[in-house]
């Protein structure tokens, strides 16, 4: 059972969907689709009823959140959803395991009423129910936590028209410690025994310390066979605390020195959008499939032929001109760079803010076109100012 939502369905999920005939909800996304493609659909009753008798259930966007909240009465599900969404929350209950982290609550109303001096630095403010990047500040100085509060002032209201409040909501942030080590984002479910499968590891790479974006993620068989089984101990762990079963997660959380202390969990989706098809374009399968039919991936298969290539997925933000509609983007001059393009979708700059999602193949020796996706200033691409 799947939901696919605003605002985005990759191409290679809707010819599954149509060879598979999964069931989806009919949505105004679902019924998009239909009009050139033939999948199957279920109305509002049928769909809810079949998840509520224990159908495992995935979702593209946490704008199906509102829906589901409406019309799902297992509380398995509902409840995993507002557990793993709310950082907070997450905190509390993982205390156990990280007794030394520090982080607090602030209800954003009152965000310029606390004291700076307070907080211990480096730290990271971000939403407490939050989607992507947005609204995520590194803060070491009160000049950056004053340039912090104005940010959050001057696009709360874009925020608010962009993403469903059930995806992103800005009624309070969260104050924690700066993480330090890598970050990676981990595709996984929790099985029937609440154990963790993990279906694709990605490094969160950076341009520097104060980069929030998600411009490069990267996977590979060097980062599944050094990580994934560590992943897989670490959130069979942490679910001994949550205790949820058949369910899908997309985890962020930073290593250091072999200790994994997480940074969200993301329920009942993988990597936002259609950046989880990054596992379709570097392995061959689909991770939502092998998740509704309890597949686990046998990666000594899946990573033949695969030694000295990495594959990158970013979703890339668009210049601010291009978002407020004053120029245009030379996309043909911008994809040149990279010899391994495997996918870019294209998406609308004023509705999304972004440029769009794209997936490259990479020699793992040569860093050349991962760092421009990390680095390059895209206002360069601009055209027509």
């Amino acid at each position: 059972m799947m939901i696919i939502d605003e605002p985005f369905a990759a191409p290679e999920l809707i010819e599954y969907l149509a060879c598979t005939q999964e069931p989806v909800l009919l949505n105004s996304m679902a019924e998009r689709i239909l009009k050139r493609h033939s999948i199957k659909a279920l109305g509002d009753e049928e769909f809810a009823a079949r998840v509520n008798a224990g159908g495992r259930l995935i979702c593209t966007s946490e704008n199906a959140f509102s829906w589901i909240a409406q019309h799902i009465e297992d509380e398995a599900v509902t409840e995993a959803i507002a557990t793993f969404k709310d950082k907070a929350r997450m905190r509390k209950l993982l205390a156990p395991m990280y007794p030394s982290l520090e982080y607090r609550e602030i209800p954003t109303a009152q965000l310029k009423e606390v004291c700076f001096e307070d907080f211990s630095t480096p730290f990271v403010l971000k939403p407490n129910v939050g989607y992507c990047s947005v609204g995520v500040y590194v803060v070491e100085s009160r000049q950056q936590w004053d340039a912090a509060l104005a940010d959050i002032d001057e696009n709360m209201a874009v925020w608010r028209s962009r993403y469903a409040k059930s995806a992103l909501d800005e009624g309070s942030f969260v104050a924690e410690s700066y993480l330090e080590g890598t970050e990676f984002a981990v595709d996984a479910f929790l099985d029937n025994n609440g154990e963790a499968v993990v279906l694709d590891v990605l490094r969160h790479e950076f341009a520097n310390a104060a980069d929030t974006s998600d411009r490069c993620y990267v996977t590979g068989a060097s980062v599944v066979r050094e990580y994934a089984p560590a992943f897989a101990s670490w959130l069979t762990e942490v679910n001994g605390l949550v205790g949820v079963k058949d369910f899908p997660v997309h985890v962020e959380a930073r290593m250091s020195n072999g200790v994994i202390t997480p940074i969200e969990f993301n329920p009942l989706r993988f990597a936002g959008i259609c950046g989880t098809e990054v596992a379709y374009h570097a392995y061959g399968f689909h991770t939502y499939d092998y998740f509704l039919h309890d597949i686990r991936p046998n990666w000594n298969e899946l990573l033949k032929g695969k030694e000295g290539k990495l594959y990158c997925m970013g979703y890339l933000p668009a210049p601010e001109k291009l978002a407020a509609g004053e120029c245009g983007f030379d996309y043909d001059g911008f994809l040149s760079h990279f010899e391994g393009l495997q996918a870019f979708y294209r998406f609308d700059p004023r509705q999304t803010g972004a440029l769009g999602f794209i997936f490259l193949e990479t020699k793992e020796n040569d860093e050349t076109e991962r760092a421009f996706l990390r680095e390059a200033d895209l206002t360069q691409f601009c055209v027509g100012i």
